[in-house]
């Protein structure tokens, strides 16, 4: 795919199907969001990838009620980084972006190989840590659901379902970016 068509295809699908995940497919995916950049290139970023069925089944327990949906994903990745990971600058805390900014290639990357890239914040942190052995000093940023899209909405709840089919508004341009700066 074009970039832009990837850009244009990345949205928050929540009914899921099954789909097979290989370990090729994540180291993939891992190098194409490694090539992110970073301050001092220090790559700050951490993913563990889930797709074991008793980790996943372990995992679900850390999930909001909101995030029902997210039990039929194939694989969840937890994405979570560490201040002493990255560069801090003063009040800048660099390594969260650049930690934004290699999750945006890797759910960009599987995207473009025809799969969903769901990313959540509704989630028990300390036991999501917990189950994934990820250091209790760390920050778990997010869990990403990766499924197959399907057009079948009918385990999803009357609310997802009216929004599932509905392409998400974007504010207009000046709206959130200025040329030159504010005037």
């Amino acid at each position: 795919m074009e970039l832009k068509e990837v850009i244009e295809k990345r949205a928050a699908y929540r009914a899921l199907e099954p789909v097979e995940i290989s370990d090729e497919f994540i180291k993939e995916v891992a190098y194409q969001a490694s090539r992110a950049p970073s301050c001092a290139n220090k790559q700050p970023w951490r993913f563990v990838f889930v797709k074991d069925k008793e980790v996943l089944t372990q995992l679900h327990e850390a999930l909001s009620g909101g995030n029902y949906w997210a039990k039929k994903a194939s694989m969840l990745i937890a994405v979570h980084s560490n201040p002493e990971y990255g560069c801090i600058i003063g009040p800048k805390e660099y390594y969260l972006f650049g930690t934004g900014m290699a999750t945006a290639q890797l759910m960009l990357s599987i995207v473009d190989k025809g799969l969903v890239a769901h990313a959540m914040a509704g989630f028990n942190e300390s036991l999501a840590k917990e189950i994934l052995h990820i250091p209790k000093e760390n920050i778990l940023i997010t869990i990403i659901a990766v499924g197959k899209k399907t057009d079948d909405l009918s385990k999803l709840g009357e609310k997802h379902q009216e929004i599932e089919t509905k392409r998400s508004v974007r504010k207009p341009f000046e709206e959130t970016a200025h040329i030159d700066g504010y005037k």
